[in-house]
């Protein structure tokens, strides 16, 4: 079992969830935010994950609100924008830390296996990790990367193309 899958997470509504259940499928790993620049992305994310999701993909969204306090709210408002302004039907996570000694496991593991361009430190909301069937890390993407930009990435990864 790869390290990806070793992690666990606890739901927006706070129910644990082990990794070890996305085994087998590729997975996109978000840090989101309700009031940032960024948020329209939840539609594209929803898009790709519509797309791809009976093919394998999952996407996993942690809202952190480490970035301008870009996601003050609680889980209503969470809830509010993911589902009722941007349709997301993909697992969303209880509010984490991504940076500094207080974030998630996942986010430490995540940052060190892939960092990006000034280090692993995690820069801004909907920083993007994907990662591979079998719980390696493929490719980390900047906040600015639309989601649509991916499907080349994620196409590969589900073995669609060469």
């Amino acid at each position: 079992m790869n390290k990806f899958h070793t992690f666990r997470a606890s739901s927006l509504r706070g129910e644990p969830i082990e990794l070890s259940f996305y085994a087998g499928k590729v997975v996109l790993v978000v840090n989101t935010a309700s009031k940032c620049g960024f948020t329209p992305q939840y539609a594209g994310l929803e898009a790709l994950y519509q797309k791809y999701r009976q093919q394998g993909l999952e996407i996993l969204g942690f809202p952190c609100n480490q970035f301008g306090g870009q996601e003050p709210g609680g889980i209503r408002e969470i809830e509010q924008t993911c589902l009722v302004n941007y349709g997301v039907s993909f697992q969303m996570f209880e509010k984490v830390d991504v940076n500094g000694t207080g974030s998630h496991p996942l986010f430490a593991y995540l940052r060190t296996a892939l960092p990006g361009l000034l280090g692993n430190r995690i820069r801004w909301n909907f920083t993007k990790f994907l990662i591979g069937r079998d719980g390696s890390p493929i490719k980390r993407f900047a906040p600015i990367t639309k989601p649509a930009r991916l499907e080349p990435y994620i196409r590969r990864a589900l073995g669609l193309d060469p």
